[in-house]
């Protein structure tokens, strides 16, 4: 089997985002603009209320996917279709924002420690204008794993050890896992060989990854191949991803990704005129 191999280190940037929520943006920086089909991922984490308090107002999207994970505290989305939930610990919502929605990301809290991240799909041309959906994913529904000992797998999108992730009709066939590794602990991983992916230490010191040690908060994009190993001198957990790359013309303005610059023109007038 081919072995994927580290091709680009990157560590998050910090900045902030909506309201002046402060977060780490890794893909979507200069250093790394995208990884096809991936258009965006932050990482936010803060127990200082200030950092996060006044969240993501109303806000557009079209012509891509976001996907929310939450490791602590609670968030409220909503959006101009009528649509309401909340995002607790341990839960996933995988928005398909199609041809458009306004949508809103607000804190549930006044106090604690909010975690998360936030990472963006490009879809491709045949899907942009699709209708609005929502995957709105518990922590009951995500399959927890122990392919091998010392490691335990979260399950979102994809497959492991006999269990299939909850995330269901999505066009770049993703693979998303939360792995957590014990002190010593060693895994080898398949992946789709085809499929773009990156590897992001969120927790523990460091982690190693395809033989080369990556810090916590860097995050490391791997070589097309099938197998990428991961081991941990301590404790650790590494968010995986991958996803088939569209290779496809990309035009983005802010909250809107199309294939041209017509399309992105359509959408800020579409938005404008109320027809989200």
């Amino acid at each position: 089997m081919t072995q994927r191999s580290i091709v680009r280190r990157v560590r998050g940037m910090d900045t902030a985002d909506g309201a002046g929520v402060k977060l780490k943006r890794v893909i979507g920086q200069p250093a790394l603009d995208m990884l096809d089909p991936f258009l965006l991922l932050d990482e936010f984490r803060s127990d200082q209320p200030g950092d996060y308090i006044e969240g993501f107002p109303e806000h557009p999207h079209r012509g891509f996917e976001t996907v929310t994970y939450m490791l602590a505290g609670r968030m409220q989305h909503g959006d101009n279709h009528g649509n309401r939930g909340d995002l607790g610990p341990g839960s996933v919502q995988w928005m398909t924002a199609g041809r458009g929605i306004l949508h809103s990301e607000m804190p549930q809290q006044e106090e604690g420690l909010m975690w998360g991240f936030q990472l963006w799909v490009n879809l491709p041309a045949t899907d942009k204008m699709v209708e609005p959906r929502y995957q709105d994913i518990p922590p009951s529904d995500i399959p927890l794993v122990h392919p091998v000992e010392g490691v335990a797998v979260r399950v979102i999108a994809g497959e492991l050890a006999g269990a299939k992730g909850p995330v269901s009709a999505v066009a770049t066939e993703p693979v998303y896992l939360d792995i957590a590794l014990d002190a010593g602990a060693r895994f080898e991983l398949d992946l789709p060989e085809g499929h773009s992916a990156f590897a992001y230490v969120f927790d523990g010191k460091a982690a190693v990854v395809a033989g080369e040690s990556l810090a916590r908060s860097e995050l490391a994009v791997l070589s097309k191949g099938k197998t990428v190993t991961f081991a941990a001198d301590e404790s650790a957990r590494v968010l995986v991803v991958a996803g088939r790359p569209l290779a496809e013309p990309v035009a983005r303005y802010g909250p809107f990704v199309m294939n041209t610059p017509v399309q992105i023109h359509e959408a800020i007038a579409d938005f404008r005129a109320g027809k989200f």
